[in-house]
């Protein structure tokens, strides 16, 4: 007799998966990491930060996601990814409290170093959970509503950031970072609420499988037995994913500063873009996502790759008007693309129990890429007196990205 028991929701469990894994990723990236950029300028007025200084903030956090996500494959195996999650976004709410109380750059970069591990150690399992829940012809879609969580957060702080500053003046940021880090815990007791590490806990399939039971794929003993760590194409992924690391974290991070600092723009107006690429970013996993589930895996990367380096050969040339808003909103449609095309392709190589090790793995390969991008960003604006040149750089990275997508192989499952 089958173990699967009728439905008593209107939808299947695993879409509420989605909702919840899009709740825990405004936690863990949205607030815990992008909203950084916001926060800068006046973080850096109030605490006398160099531009050098808060390069090495955002390089501190990403040591710190680094060092996280290579276990979390490991522990989610070992623990459950419904607990670990719960664990480490709790990390993330506790530690942006902390950030709230800061009075020097050492103690900033300390704590805003535990704020990457517990980003890292939840963004790998809520990902990977895809693999469960849903068959490969529907990884990409659930894995861009997914990460569209980075989209609502960027929406939020765009807004609230400003005005939580106007309102308390040059000290606003830290009863903004206060704040967040209150959601961050509430976000963390739901997850743990709600959040299931397989369809089996509920007595269901995952979503897709009765449409494709003829096409499924069938991993043989052979690759079943072979570490993730000795499969080539897992360091052909995580090499693209380290330029998208390098690339994206930079116009991230270094946007408002930019707008702020070197075009005269207000930081409410600096905002008002920061949300825009908020609000289009909304469209880029589900879109791309499902692009790559009808187009494949390489072909959608090889476009995002390419609007993505056209956005920052913009914002480096430092034209006026349309060309900014342009770039903005060429980053903003593809800015959570990639993530989601990625976990869907690990899902296509690898058997679902495996999912979490290795989207960690090349998740690993990615923070290197975030870790490094922000530091050079900062010592070349310093070098140079303008982000210009970073830029400039992350273009030419999204132009070797391109490259390498096109040369990413179907995966064989009797490897």
């Amino acid at each position: 007799m089958s173990n699967v028991r009728p439905r008593t929701l209107p939808f299947h469990y695993g879409w509420l998966i989605v909702f919840t894994g899009t709740l825990g990723i405004i936690a863990c990236l949205g607030f815990g990491r992008f909203a950084l950029g916001m926060f800068l300028p006046s973080m850096a007025s109030s605490l006398n930060l160099t531009y050098a200084q808060m390069g090495f903030i955002s390089t501190g956090n990403f040591l710190g996601y680094l060092a996280a996500v290579l276990i979390s494959g490991y522990w989610a195996f070992r623990i459950g990814a419904r607990k670990l999650i719960f664990l480490a976004l709790l990390l993330v709410g506790l530690t942006m409290i902390l950030s709230s109380m800061a009075r020097s750059f050492f103690y900033l970069l300390i704590v805003y170093t535990l704020t990457g591990i517990g980003s890292g150690a939840s963004n790998v399992p809520i990902m990977a959970l895809v693999s469960s829940w849903f068959v490969s012809k529907k990884r990409g879609t659930a894995a861009g509503f997914i990460v569209i969580g980075s989209g609502f957060a960027i929406i939020f702080s765009g807004k609230f950031i400003p005005w939580i500053n106007k309102l308390y003046g040059g000290e606003g940021w830290r009863i903004g970072w206060l704040i967040l880090g209150v959601i961050v815990i509430l976000i963390a007791v739901i997850c743990l609420l709600l959040l299931r590490n397989r369809p089996e806990e509920k007595g269901l399939a995952a979503i897709g499988s009765d449409e494709t039971l003829t096409s499924l794929p069938v991993f043989s003993d052979k690759a079943r037995k072979k570490s993730i760590y000795k499969k080539k194409f897992i360091y052909h992924l995580g090499i693209i994913y380290f330029l998208f690391g390098y690339t994206y974290v930079i116009y991230a991070t270094f946007i408002v500063t930019t707008l702020v600092k070197e075009r005269g723009f207000s930081e409410t107006v600096a905002g008002n873009f920061w949300s825009l690429v908020g609000l289009l970013s909304l469209f880029s996993g589900p879109v791309f996502g499902t692009l790559s589930d009808k187009l494949g895996r390489k072909n959608a990367l090889m476009i995002v790759f390419s609007l993505q380096m056209i956005s920052y050969l913009l914002i480096a040339s430092r034209l006026p008007g349309l060309s900014l808003y342009l770039s903005v909103s060429l980053y903003g449609i593809v800015a959570w693309s990639i993530p989601s095309i990625m976990v869907a392709a690990v899902g296509d190589y690898v058997e679902p129990e495996k999912a979490a090790m290795a989207f960690g793995l090349i998740t690993f390969i990615f923070g290197f890429g975030q870790i490094i991008g922000p530091a050079v960003a900062g010592v070349l604006a310093e070098i140079s007196g303008s982000f210009s040149s970073s830029f400039f750089m992350s273009a030419a990275f999204a132009g070797i990205a391109i490259v390498l997508s096109a040369f990413l192989r179907k995966p064989r499952f009797s490897e």
